[in-house]
């Protein structure tokens, strides 16, 4: 038998309660009780692995240890760090939560204002620069996530490998970017159905979608996959039916009577032109074009709810690159060849009344596909409140199990849900309401700010903890070759990544001084500019609050754990013989 078959057979074994027992019987016995915790759910009732009776918000007593370890691995690390979150999630839904699971308001919506502020041009050059530092992002992301699919994902790599208190300040502002985030995309899905009508209170259209949010959050893990599953056939079925119309429109080939039944190609780079505010219009959309691609980063997340991320992660990390490029890229080609950048319908107006997707079906006369639009935006927005849920409970569970939040937020149910986790972010739903008030924008304006650029800092936090990640790896005398994936770009391309986002912090903190339009001066100014910058001296705060309560310092490379959590353990010559292996499809 050859080595690759053995450890094939040793794949399907690994996770056997009593051959885990067996294999720990040297070990330690802390460790040895460690092991022998196993949950197996498939022994509940079907109500109860779907969360739908009281028995399924019980704790649940163990691991399921449901994640395949790769190779041959030390029976003391066998049992370690295998996440209490169950493995529910397949191929299919990481696949597209990867290629569409952040599409929403930022594309269909923000589009419109960043046309407004920079341009044609300056629409395509920020997200094309954004889409470059993301590929890389994602690449580094998916290196480390499929070697250590550990709960947290990149905030418990963080920790690991560059300094537990910057690792606090990261978690902490990621948890409360998507806090405050699903406020704001519940209010965005209640004015998106103004579009319909105004007859219906905005209170009411918050506590319908609320509800709905939280019946969702109800089915855990499968719920929230399932959605995005769906959600996101939906959002790439309607964009590409979108760039097929626009090419025919621009074309001249539209219904007759509308705007586009005669060639339109590329009139309006020429009149009213490319940019609409030159460099300062170009700087300013970048911060649009972040949020668009915000929730990228959830695949990490994912890989520890997925029973092997060894075979499912890695195509699910190259489709991002399709997505930039065939979603984002063609359709912002096509907004910037169909509407002028002064077209005033970009003004006037919220929701999905300025989103151009909907203004281009307006104009070329198509009726009714206006509304599939606009059940489409509605769908994305609640789609991105759910991921807030889900990013933001994971992200604080890992936090308690590392002893930085209560640990009343590692409990864990037997359908696997993080209960208390997800509770703590619902919480935050009712702040939606305050928009109803006559301050509810101003008061929203500060909560949204906490955000705005938290996106940015966790991507430039994966990136630099990639770096160290490969200092690590090379010093205590790894090779690339055991790597089960490796980035595209390898280390440099995470130092391209890292300094893309820096130039977009300076771009960022050029325009929030210096405003588009110019600056009103005295106090306007300095709120303008904490608006646009508070996410960066909450960072710091958190910094130094994690740093003052644990004491720590960043590890040396020789010191970083590199086993704890590692599910893949092949030698460079058993990976070769890996990569040789005929490739199998795998089953969804």
């Amino acid at each position: 038998m050859s080595s690759l078959e053995s450890n094939s057979n040793q794949e399907k074994k690994i996770y056997d309660e009593t051959q885990a027992v067996v294999g720990s019987a040297h070990a330690d016995p802390e460790t040895q009780a460690k092991v022998e915790q196993v949950y197996d759910p498939s022994q509940e009732s079907i109500w109860t692995r779907l969360g739908l009776n009281f028995e399924s918000y019980k704790r649940a007593p163990g691991s399921t240890r449901g994640q395949i370890v790769h190779g041959t691995a030390a029976p003391e690390l066998v049992g370690q760090e295998n996440p209490l979150l169950q493995q529910k999630m397949k191929p299919r839904h990481l696949q597209m939560i990867a290629v569409g699971g952040s599409i929403g308001t930022g594309l269909f919506v923000g589009s419109g204002s960043a046309l407004a502020s920079g341009g044609p041009a300056g629409v395509l050059i920020a997200w094309i620069i954004m889409g470059v530092m993301l590929i890389n992002v994602t690449q580094a992301l998916g290196e480390m996530a499929i070697l250590y699919p550990v709960s947290g994902g990149f905030y418990t790599l963080a920790s690991r490998m560059l300094d537990p208190s910057f690792a606090f300040a990261m978690g902490w502002n990621y948890v409360f970017q998507w806090a405050v985030v699903l406020p704001l995309e519940i209010t965005v899905a209640g004015t998106t159905v103004q579009y319909w009508t105004d007859q219906v209170p905005l209170a009411a259209w918050i506590t319908l979608f609320f509800v709905v949010i939280i019946i969702a959050s109800m089915f855990g893990t499968l719920g929230y996959a399932e959605e995005e599953f769906w959600s996101s056939c939906l959002k790439l079925l309607v964009v590409v039916m979108f760039i097929f119309i626009g090419i025919i429109c621009i074309c001249g080939g539209g219904p007759s009577g509308g705007e586009y039944d005669q060639y339109v190609g590329g009139r309006y780079w020429q009149d009213p032109g490319a940019l609409a505010n030159g460099f300062k219009g170009v700087c300013s959309v970048f911060v649009t074009a972040a949020f668009s691609f915000a929730g990228t980063e959830l695949v990490g997340l994912a890989a520890t709810e997925t029973p092997d991320p060894r075979k499912t992660m890695p195509s699910a990390v190259k489709n991002t690159f399709w997505r930039i490029t065939l979603i984002y890229i063609t359709s912002l080609t096509i907004i910037g060849l169909a509407i002028p950048f002064n077209d005033p319908d970009l003004f006037d107006g919220s929701g999905a009344d300025i989103s151009p997707f909907v203004i281009v079906i307006d104009r070329a006369g198509i009726r009714g596909l206006n509304h599939l639009i606009n059940v489409t935006i509605c769908i994305s927005v609640l789609s991105i409140g759910l991921s807030c849920v889900y990013a933001g409970s994971r992200t604080l569970t890992a936090l308690a199990e590392t002893g930085y939040a209560p640990k009343m937020f590692t409990y864990i149910d037997k359908a696997g849900r993080p209960l208390a986790s997800v509770c703590a972010i619902l919480i935050f739903a009712p702040l939606a309401y305050i928009n109803v008030a006559d301050v509810g924008s101003a008061v929203f304006d500060w909560l949204v700010a906490l955000s705005g650029l938290s996106t940015l800092f966790t991507w430039l936090a994966i990136c630099v903890t990639h770096i160290r990640f490969r200092k690590a790896w090379k010093v205590q005398g790894h090779s690339v070759e055991e790597l089960p994936f490796t980035a595209l770009g390898g280390v440099w391309g995470s130092w391209l990544g890292a300094g893309l986002i820096v130039l977009v912090l300076i771009a960022q903190f050029y325009i929030a001084v210096w405003p588009v339009g110019g600056s009103e001066g005295g106090t306007a100014a300095a709120e303008a500019f904490f608006i646009s910058y508070l996410a960066a001296p909450v960072l710091i705060l958190f910094w130094v609050i994690g740093y003052a309560w644990k004491r720590t310092l960043p590890r040396k490379a020789m010191d970083i754990d590199l086993d704890t959590g590692r599910k893949s353990w092949y030698t460079v010559e058993e990976m070769r013989q890996v990569r040789m292996a005929p490739r199998r499809w795998i089953r969804c």
